[in-house]
């Protein structure tokens, strides 16, 4: 056995255990030798194989829904879809608590190869649906054997010393959204190639037959050089008890303040309400994301007649991968400095209150065309996805800060589950009110998109509200206390 003095707390040695994967990765922070773009690297692929598939649909669901002939008018196909886009979440919320603790157990890697595997099978599978029925339960599946955004945001908190902390959970937040934006390019970039691309995909070929299977190819293919990767991916959980360890030493000579901290490391997660607090808030803003996630790509395909823009899958496509592209560039050069200077409390109110005229200017779009439309929804579509990372960033430090090691994994759990309720919600609910907006244009009171995106707004208002105490409440950092 290896021992090494901690630095921070001379009183307080630190074993590091020979053939412990977490004492490795520790080792290897405190000699200040860990690689940090390696890191980031795994970090972003393993959040974009899991985060891909979720919205690469958006763009052709409303297609594949209307080729499915299941709605009986036109006005119908969003909600049948909506219902399509919730089948992933509902699946997750039953079994993330179960993936977190399985993860706090076995380790994070194992439950990360689970999820990647299963979107290997799942979503191509997804993508070779020939009826309504086998699409809701392909996405169901995918959903309840994906479990590997709680422990990857645990792992990011684990894998950096701790003045790195802030970027590896950023990183999770913006490769998520990053996988948001450019899964739906994906989709509409690649659906329908017979009709895209008839020289490299001819008419009545599998490709004709199959329309909405090439999306769904390129990303399991992606995700399995994925799982090929990560089979270097460390391991940051300990395979022995550390808070039994440190509470010994502390017992040697810290003093009983400490030993209170530790004492409390041992009660139940469900009393922290800095961590439940936290969960609220962001499981509330992401009702928000996902349902406009679903109406935005629904809104912009449907035909103008109808209170939508009439773009191309294609069309659409664009706006996203420049919205990609976008909080990629952000995330790495500006949001590190901007989470100094503000904290990720403040930065999340203000982006939230900026994201509110923003969303409200999507209806008066469709008055609009060429050279002017062109310029309102790109600028409207990559400010509200960059808004959202960095408003999810701020709530994943809160959230990870607020735990030991030892809980992380189900805290995040936790955290997936119940946002998977709400986005099992979101989409569903998305659909339906712009189907309820697609059927009073001419009402006199909040006419036609109005309706729906006041909706939306309404939820962030009420996001925006519950960061204040007295309801949110924040864990302090060693640093800080």
């Amino acid at each position: 056995m290896e021992e090494s003095n901690n630095v921070g707390n001379p009183l307080l040695k630190k074993h590091y255990h020979e053939g412990c994967p977490g004492c490795k990765v520790d080792l290897i922070k405190e000699q200040k030798k860990d690689v940090t773009f390696r890191n980031l690297f795994n970090i972003w692929i393993v959040v974009l194989c899991s985060t891909l598939p979720i919205a690469s649909l958006y763009p052709f669901l409303y297609l594949m829904v209307r080729d499915f002939n299941i709605a009986e008018s036109e006005e119908d196909i969003s909600a049948y879809a909506g219902y399509v886009g919730s089948a992933f979440h509902l699946g997750r919320c039953f079994t993330s608590i179960l993936w977190g603790m399985i993860a706090d157990r076995y380790g994070r890697k194992p439950v990360v190869f689970v999820g990647i595997i299963s979107t290997i099978i799942f979503n191509a599978l997804f993508g070779l649906s020939s009826s309504y029925v086998m699409a809701f339960t392909t996405r169901f599946i995918l959903g309840t054997l994906n479990g590997l955004i709680g422990p990857m945001k645990a792992y990011s908190a684990e894998i950096f010393r701790e003045e790195y902390q802030a970027l590896g959970l950023s990183s999770v937040s913006a490769a998520w959204g990053v996988g948001l934006v450019f899964g739906p390019a994906l989709g509409g970039y690649l659906a329908q190639p017979a009709e895209k691309y008839p020289n490299l995909f001819p008419k009545d070929s599998f490709w004709d037959k199959y329309p909405y299977f090439l999306p769904c190819l390129v990303i399991s293919t992606f995700a399995f050089a994925v799982a090929i990767a990560c089979i270097w991916l460390p391991e940051t959980l300990h395979n022995h008890d550390v808070s039994i360890e440190n509470f010994e030493a502390l017992e040697n000579g810290s003093g009983g303040a400490t030993k209170d901290k530790m004492t409390k490391k041992h009660e139940s997660i469900l009393t922290n309400w800095p961590l439940m607090s936290s969960i609220i808030v962001y499981c509330i803003f992401a009702l928000h994301d996902v349902a406009y996630s679903e109406v935005f790509s629904l809104w912009t395909i449907s035909p103008r007649r109808l209170g939508g823009l009439s773009f191309s899958t294609s069309d659409v496509g664009n706006i996203l991968a420049v919205s990609g592209i976008g909080i990629m560039i952000f995330q790495v050069a500006l949001y590190q400095p901007m989470q100094k200077i503000c904290g990720p409390i403040n930065l999340t109110r203000i982006m939230a209150v900026l994201s509110i005229p923003i969303m409200q200017s999507y209806p008066f779009m469709t008055k609009l065309s060429g050279f002017p439309l062109f310029i309102s929804i790109y600028s409207a579509t990559i400010l509200s996805y960059l808004l959202s990372e960095i408003i999810s960033a701020g709530l994943f430090i809160l959230q990870n800060r607020a735990v030991e090691q030892h809980q992380r994994g189900i805290a995040n759990g936790i955290c997936i589950t119940a946002v998977s309720v709400l986005k099992s919600i979101g989409p569903a609910a998305g659909g339906v009110l712009l189907t309820l907006s697609q059927k009073r244009l001419n009402a006199s009171f909040l006419p036609g998109t109005n309706l729906v995106f006041l909706f939306l707004n309404l939820v962030q208002v009420l996001a925006l509200l519950l960061t204040f105490k007295p309801f949110l409440s924040v864990k302090k950092t060693p640093s800080e206390s």
